[in-house]
């Protein structure tokens, strides 16, 4: 590795540093940048809406705003589970096609905040041309192991935004 690319590999890291909300999938942990968050609900009921990937839970009404529910276990391919007293929603705010947009976003459990500093966070690894990692932001190494930092704004195509936006409109 070249002296240059190796600055530029740190320099994308120091981006990456700062605050993230951890939570656990299917037993990994997860973080996403906490300045994405608006907030962390309980489960509450869900309307599902036909006719939307099995991904899209459905709609739930948040302080009189219609806000689109993904299930995350369901969007990286992880079979379902039963939601507990421990699941819930972490409120985000992406970037959509028509502006940002808020989504509701279930996960297993919301762990804690943790600040994570620039030397602890390694590139995603290449999985080859098979396997779409675009939406990890990269990896934190931690005493706890490792946390897979998640680009939110990746997470969802395109095409699944425009679906989430026609859901809540």
């Amino acid at each position: 590795m070249t002296t240059q690319s190796k600055q530029s590999e740190s320099e994308s890291n120091f981006e990456k540093e700062g605050k993230y909300l951890t939570f656990s999938l299917a037993g990994e942990e997860y973080g996403i940048g906490i300045l994405q968050v608006k907030e962390i609900i309980g489960m509450m009921p869900i309307t599902s809406v036909p006719r939307t990937p099995n991904f899209v839970k459905g709609v739930i009404n948040l302080r009189g705003k219609v806000i689109p529910v993904i299930d995350l276990r369901l969007r990286f391919g992880i079979e379902e589970s039963e939601y507990t007293e421990r699941t819930c929603i972490i409120v985000v705010e992406i970037s959509g096609n028509h502006g940002d947009m808020v989504i509701g976003i279930v996960v297993d459990s919301v762990s804690e905040v943790l600040n994570i500093k620039a030397e602890h966070i390694e590139p995603a690894p290449s999985f080859g041309a098979s396997l779409d990692s675009e939406y990890i932001l990269g990896m934190a190494k931690l005493e706890g192991g490792v946390k897979i930092l998640l680009d939110i704004n990746k997470v969802l195509g395109s095409d699944d935004i425009s679906i989430l936006e026609k859901t809540a409109s």
